[in-house]
């Protein structure tokens, strides 16, 4: 049994495909960022940057002195998870450094310049005009490698793999970030290729009823993004 603490946002995706992928028994722990759930101590201690996702797998060995594997980050989940299946990941020199390439692109272009854009989108109070084009800039950019990574492939490994599974949550939500897909058509026929995929559905779905339907409060706001090392909170 694993434990996955999960909010439904593109980085909480990534794992609850890849656990629908796989077929694994999991059991669902909410963690609710608008609330703060992120930075309760029982969730630090499997989290140490207070952001979910994160697992804790029962079903692998306890050692002397430890209790059962809690992994944070959703890279290294996925790593964690395809390691443990055996599924969705090449197992060949060339095929894992280039699976370790597009997972560390995803995780450090396009998912943050995806969700610095969502945040001037969708969060940030006022204009910020500079701020706003700085980051759709750059989202349009990732996009441009992830076009021509998908020339003359069906996936961006060629079969498909966990890193179609952490970059395609950031590219579903591209039109509410003002991004058409026009002048991308290798990466929209991928991301429909990839939607259609009965577990991604599943996956996309879990805890949607926990999306958020209205803007978010002051109080949701200080809690999502005034936090600092020695406030924690803000």
């Amino acid at each position: 049994m694993i434990d996955f603490y999960y909010w439904p946002t593109p980085n909480g995706w990534k794992v609850s495909i890849m656990l629908e992928e796989c077929g694994l028994e999991y059991r669902v722990v909410p963690v609710n960022i608008g609330k703060g759930d992120q930075f309760k101590p029982e969730f630090l201690a499997i989290s140490p940057n207070n952001r979910m996702p994160a697992i804790v797998d029962h079903d692998e060995p306890v050692e002397v002195g430890s209790g059962p594997m809690a992994i944070f980050e959703s890279g290294a989940i996925l790593l964690h998870l395809a390691e443990k299946t055996g599924r969705f990941a090449p197992t060949d020199r060339r095929g894992r450094k280039e699976m370790m390439e597009w997972l560390f692109w995803q995780v450090g272009n396009l998912g943050p310049m995806a969700g610095q854009l969502s945040h001037f989108v969708n969060y940030a109070q006022g204009e910020h005009p500079y701020s706003h084009q700085r980051y759709a800039n750059e989202y349009n950019r990732c996009l441009g490698v992830l076009e021509r990574r998908l020339e003359g492939r069906e996936f961006i490994l060629g079969e498909y793999s966990i890193a179609d599974m952490a970059s395609w949550p950031w590219v579903l939500i591209s039109k509410p970030l003002g991004q058409e897909l026009d002048e991308f058509p290798n990466v929209a026929r991928w991301r429909g290729a990839v939607r259609d995929r009965p577990a991604v559905r599943r996956g996309v779905d879990l805890g949607k009823e926990l999306r958020r339907a209205a803007p978010p409060s002051d109080e949701e706001r200080k809690i999502l993004f005034n936090q600092t090392a020695t406030t924690g909170r803000g």
